[in-house]
């Protein structure tokens, strides 16, 4: 007579849940879902006593380093308006909105 269950999992399929994808988490400066990778960026850099993280793309990320100093982050603090109200920063957006969650690109190098 064959077993109904298996020796080694007696309960079956009785704790197999089916898998939900979770809610995309919307990136703190563009607003788009993010992919599956999410960086957790400091608004206010580590250095300058920041601790509250935001998910972010990474691209987007690369953009906030690539157009702002940590002086200035700290100034902006949590304000994205005050961030977006940068003409680089809102070009960007603008382009990106539109983007697959998972797109990548290189971004410029800091114009210092």
């Amino acid at each position: 007579m064959a077993r109904k269950h298996s020796k080694r999992d007696p309960y079956g399929d009785m704790h197999q849940e089916e898998e939900v994808a979770a809610p995309a988490v919307p990136c703190w400066l563009c607003g788009r879902p993010t992919g599956t990778t999410i960086v957790w960026h400091h608004p206010v850099p580590k250095s300058r006593g920041g601790r509250d993280v935001v998910p972010m793309h990474g691209i987007c990320q690369q953009t906030l380093i690539a157009n702002f100093t940590n002086s200035e982050l700290q100034r902006y603090g949590m304000d994205v308006d005050a961030l977006l109200a940068n003409p680089a920063v809102r070009k960007f957006v603008d382009w990106v909105a539109n983007k697959d969650p998972d797109f990548t690109a290189t971004i410029a190098k800091k114009q210092r």
